[in-house]
């Protein structure tokens, strides 16, 4: 489970450690599943992690955890989490598409791989339910 938290930023030297931690609010909304109306109440969280030094990421997880009501009702089928990043320019450069989970699960998570980042600029998390972008979570990474 992704613990939920306000966002944090430590920014220090390249020599040093550095971790990010935000979360994001999801909307409720609707979507359809094989003809059936599934509604997604309001309640849920994109959290998204990225630890390291300078470009060099040595961990990110990003998951979706549910609160209250939701947190009995919530369940999203056909979803999916990417990590995006981009350049200073705001130029998304990279894209780790994660797999599209057909099954209903009401606390998606995925972890990325560690890697060295070519250019400084933001790191996200992206969610997506039955092939539509429903939150987005972002940290820069600079020098």
């Amino acid at each position: 489970m992704v613990t939920l938290g306000a966002a944090v930023t430590v920014v220090t030297t390249p020599s040093a450690y550095a971790g990010a931690t935000g979360t994001t609010a999801i909307g409720s909304f609707d979507y359809d599943l094989h003809g059936a109306g599934i509604k997604v109440p309001t309640g849920c969280f994109l959290t998204h992690s990225v630890h390291g030094s300078g470009k060099r990421i040595t961990g990110q997880l990003a998951g979706v955890d549910c609160v209250g009501i939701a947190a009995t009702f919530a369940r999203f089928c056909n979803w999916r989490i990417d990590f995006t990043y981009a350049d200073l320019s705001n130029r998304t450069y990279k894209t780790s598409r994660g797999k599209t989970h057909a099954e209903c699960k009401g606390d998606p998570l995925r972890r990325n791989a560690a890697q060295t980042l070519p250019k400084y600029g933001k790191a996200c998390a992206r969610f997506y339910v039955n092939g539509e972008q429903r939150a987005a979570q972002c940290h820069f990474i600079t020098k």
